[in-house]
């Protein structure tokens, strides 16, 4: 080198794999349905008069409206009836309740537990003998049974150790039987013992459930057809946004220019639709969507491009959200920057004059997210490997989830209040909970693929550092924290449910998403192509009515 002349910055190089899905959904015209979608509408108006009459005026017994009631939740059409979904509920939690079957008791507890009403595990003691241990003989002739009681059993919070003895026992015995069941519960037990219920998302597995339902002694014609229109009917309304979304995804990458990102359009939107899929969250859904890929990419800069001053630069120029801060910048990321202050001002001219606030809430979320991405920075090219601690301290901020909960609430209606924003801005244990899930997680599944060496250590890595231990004790130890963490998700259904439980729930779709995002230690993000038939069963698959 010449004297005088000045080093090139060291630059990481890292290429991640092109998108599965290019220009497809832009250009995607899907085949003309059966019927019309204004045909389609029609009778799933008439259809869903027809169930709110029935939930209305039913007289059945206690088990006839919580098999309804599950029904609907399984095939994704309970957001048609929330209103009377909680009616039934509370009159089904004060009503008396007296059964010995474990199919029916467990359904009791796994419904009233999902709905925020407290119920004992001591429900399940007639079950079991002086030991604590459950009758065999009982309970192994009744699989229906056992998969309930395996599912109700993950709502359990901290402090049940019975509830986890349930989950080792019906787990095992269902294993055992897999082999000699029947469809449809065969089909459901395999589900279910990959990802139980409670952690899987009713829209994402709408549609196996839907071609389950009609071998169900219980089926209604009523509610199958309408669970097909209602599906059918916001797909349609999927893909028109999605195509629009993905030119929107098109530009974005144009414009920024940042060539080493991953370009996970589609994945961004698919990513949203598991925590708003509802047709009146479009909005909430698209900026959510949004979100998800800006934040991507400033995730991308700081893990796999920017130097360590480029960081720190762009670090500063975030936290002062200027125009005037682009000056900071190397040229590179000047386009990012101005791409990330148009789209915020974009959704600030978006919504009402009295919800414009909630901008200022979603930005400094933003800056919070991009701050503890810097901190990871100055770790890495520091060479430090920090104490368990004050990883988990910052990773489950940097993880991204607390900044999208915040984004998540930003284009909801008038339900989404001031108390809504100031209890997420207040990072209750359940947001924390949704980022311990999301980094432990992403952590492990890093581990099973091999930690790309240009990022920061991880968790697991803090923990074996810290504590001297071999990798199998860190994973263990990890997967412990994951189940921790959704106890204390489970629990935030029981702290004021009336005026949280809708915003809990939206927490829960966020942790639930990560479940199915990194099953079995995969990351179908970065790796999208592992979801790439989920997502062509939602957005281009119509149901044969």
């Amino acid at each position: 080198m010449a004297s005088g002349a000045t080093a090139a910055p060291e630059r990481r190089v890292c290429s991640f794999e092109p998108s599965v899905w290019g220009d497809f959904f832009i250009h995607h015209n899907p085949e003309p349905l059966q019927i019309s979608e204004k045909c389609m509408r029609v009778k799933a108006d008439k259809l869903k008069e027809d169930i709110h009459k029935l939930l209305k005026t039913s007289k059945g017994s206690v088990v006839e409206k919580m098999t309804l009631l599950d029904a609907l939740q399984h095939l994704g059409i309970d957001h048609l009836f929330q209103e009377q979904i909680n009616t039934v509920i509370d009159e089904i939690h004060k009503s008396e309740f007296n059964s010995d079957c474990l199919y029916e008791v467990a359904l009791h507890f796994r419904l009233l537990r999902e709905h925020g009403c407290w119920v004992s595990p001591d429900i399940f003691n007639q079950f079991q003998g002086k030991d604590g241990s459950f009758n065999m003989d009982t309970i192994t002739s009744e699989p229906r049974g056992l998969l309930c009681l395996y599912n109700a059993a993950y709502l359990a919070i901290h402090g049940e150790p019975e509830l986890d003895n349930a989950i080792c026992f019906a787990r095992q015995h269902l294993e055992s039987m897999r082999g000699s069941l029947k469809y449809p519960l065969s089909e459901q037990v395999k589900r279910n013992l990959e990802i139980p219920l409670p952690r899987t998302l009713n829209r994402i597995d709408a549609p196996y459930y839907i071609a389950e339902y009609k071998h169900d002694q219980a089926c209604n014609p009523s509610v199958l057809e309408l669970a097909k229109l209602d599906f059918n009917l916001l797909q349609c309304l999927h893909q028109r946004e999605l195509k629009a979304f993905c030119r929107w995804g098109n530009d974005l990458y144009e414009d920024v220019g940042l060539s080493y990102s991953r370009n996970r359009i589609v994945e961004c939107y698919f990513w949203s639709y598991t925590v708003h899929y509802e047709q009146h969250y479009g909005h909430a859904r698209l900026i959510l969507a949004k979100l998800f890929a800006l934040s991507s990419l400033l995730d991308d800069t700081f893990d796999m491009h920017a130097t360590l001053e480029e960081g720190r630069k762009l670090n500063e120029a975030i936290q002062k959200w200027d125009d005037s801060a682009i000056t900071l910048l190397p040229e590179y990321l000047k386009r990012y920057y101005v791409k990330l202050m148009k789209t915020f001002s974009e959704f600030e001219n978006e919504l009402k004059q009295d919800r414009k606030y909630r901008i200022v809430h979603c930005r400094k979320a933003f800056q919070t997210l991009c701050k503890h991405y810097q901190q990871e920075s100055e770790w890495f090219h520091s060479s430090h490997i920090p104490s368990f601690e004050d990883h988990v301290k910052c990773s489950v901020i940097s993880a991204g989830t607390p900044s999208l909960v915040i984004g998540s609430l930003v284009g909801m209606g008038d339900e989404a209040t001031d108390e809504a924003f100031k209890w997420a801005l207040g990072y209750p244990d359940i947001v924390k909970a949704c980022g311990e899930v999301t980094r432990f997680m992403d952590d492990l599944a890093a581990f099973k693929h091999g930690k790309n060496k240009l990022d920061v250590a991880s968790s697991l890595e803090s923990y074996i550092n810290q504590h001297h231990v071999t990798s199998e004790v860190a994973i263990a130890v990890l997967e412990i924290f994951v189940e921790e963490a959704w106890k204390t998700t489970n629990r935030a259904r029981f702290d004021d449910r009336r005026a949280l439980l809708p915003f809990v729930n939206r927490v829960a779709n966020l942790t639930k998403s990560m479940t199915m995002l990194f099953r079995d230690k995969g990351d179908l993000y970065t790796f999208s192509r592992g979801n790439k038939d989920r997502i062509q069963r939602h957005f281009i698959d119509p149901l044969q009515l």
